[in-house]
């Protein structure tokens, strides 16, 4: 097994390498989240255009669609704890550019397309990494436990992130830039104090342009070969196309029922809390449920809930089925990502998970591009219900596919 010996779950909140793991996570999110709020705000103030400020934001999703595969080649090659604390160091310079240029009176466009591209080029390979990493941190009986914290602390953030970005901005419209360029240098020096290797012994290699098509094309044959790994990963690419049309969908269903912006906002932070329960009940129902077991179950509560978006008739009932829907999925992730990373050799782990992310993030990405087309053509309680057969169509794959139902975390 390519994994580090098991050994009986330990408390991982006296898990020295994975206290400062998470801590270093979560002030780096708590930035971005900061930021993310800031970055539109900023250029339609800059421009008064939302479709520059739609562009901007669109920019990081294009470069990981672009650079995953070539990202996940390469974190399997360099050092991993490197390639990280170097990625952070890089992202927190180029967002102090920011601030910086705003105080000098030269902030204009050119730079912030320029710091989202650069920015989006780095936070892939970080990404690539990070998820490499973690099995060489904790050990095989305490990943579901340790995704599920990751996952329990990122939703509690994402709840109360938003208000604390809104006050920020209030602050300043540079203040979140300046809080996210020094909370990517805290999550460096976290990084740098981790006591364990971030993976295993390997030989070097030159990274020939040709040798890394040749090592993608490992990766996604590995991939290929698994039947598990692969026959949930294109599940999860069609209910992530569910997923990137929904965030509108919901927004545009909230505006129907004349909710105020406030009122959407709550929708959504009662999505954050059945993200955040899913996240707490995940380990326990990890190791008590076969992997294929909760993958058919979260496939059919999504598509058995999801129509009661376009049935409910006011934006509270809105909220109690965007708490309902999204109990589910974290709970999936985790065991699948505790199975996918458990599998997957340590050499091969960067390739596999970017492969498996572009798919995710790019049917995700047409979804959302779909989206405004399909609301405007049908409407949105027609839509719906096409998600929701879309949805009843995938449960009905998994739960005759005989490699869903065999799959478990022992695999």
């Amino acid at each position: 097994m390519d994994l580090r010996t098991s050994t009986p779950p330990r408390n991982l909140r006296r898990h020295h390498d994975f206290r400062l793991l998470l801590g270093g996570r979560l002030v780096s999110q708590l930035g971005d989240q900061l930021q993310s709020l800031a970055l539109p705000l900023l250029v339609v103030a800059l421009t008064g255009s939302s479709t520059q400020a739609g562009i901007v934001l669109g920019l990081q999703t294009v470069v990981y669609l672009v650079f995953g595969l070539l990202a996940g080649a390469l974190v399997d090659r360099w050092d991993r704890r490197t390639t990280m604390i170097w990625s952070e160091i890089g992202r927190a310079a180029l967002t102090a550019t920011v601030p910086v240029a705003a105080a000098a009176g030269v902030l204009g466009m050119p730079q912030l397309y320029a710091v989202a591209v650069l920015n989006g080029v780095l936070s892939t390979l970080f990404g690539a990494a990070n998820s490499s990493a973690l099995p060489n941190i904790v050990t095989r009986d305490d990943l579901p436990r340790a995704l599920g914290a990751i996952g329990a602390m990122s939703n509690a953030l994402r709840i109360v992130g938003a208000s604390v970005a809104g006050v920020a901005y209030a602050l300043g419209r540079m203040v979140p830039f300046a809080f996210n360029a020094a909370s990517f240098l805290v999550s460096a020096v976290a990084l740098r104090a981790i006591r364990a290797d971030f993976q295993q012994e390997r030989t070097s290699a030159t990274a020939s342009p040709r040798k890394l098509l040749a090592d993608i094309g490992h990766g996604l044959s590995w991939l290929w070969r698994h039947p598990v790994i692969r026959t949930m990963a294109l599940l999860d690419a069609g209910d992530s196309l569910r997923y990137g049309a929904g965030y509108l969908l919901i927004i545009m269903l909230a505006q129907q029922m004349h909710a105020n912006p406030t009122q959407v906002g709550i929708v959504f932070t009662g999505a954050g809390v059945g993200a955040l329960l899913g996240s707490l009940l995940a380990p326990a129902l990890t190791r008590r449920f076969a992997l294929g077991k909760l993958s058919i179950t979260m496939l059919w509560v999504e598509a058995l809930t999801f129509p009661f978006y376009a049935l409910a008739p006011t934006w509270w009932l809105l909220l109690v089925v965007a708490f309902a829907e999204s109990v589910v999925s974290p709970i999936y992730n985790v065991a699948l990502d505790s199975y996918r990373i458990g599998v997957t050799p340590d050499a091969l782990r960067g390739r596999v998970t970017s492969a498996i992310d572009t798919l995710t993030n790019g049917a995700a990405a047409i979804g959302t591009i779909a989206s405004g087309a399909l609301i405007t053509l049908v409407g949105a309680e027609a839509l719906t219900i096409g998600l929701a057969g879309w949805l009843a169509l995938l449960a009905l794959a998994a739960t005759s596919s005989k490699t869903v139902r065999a799959a478990t975390a022992n695999d």
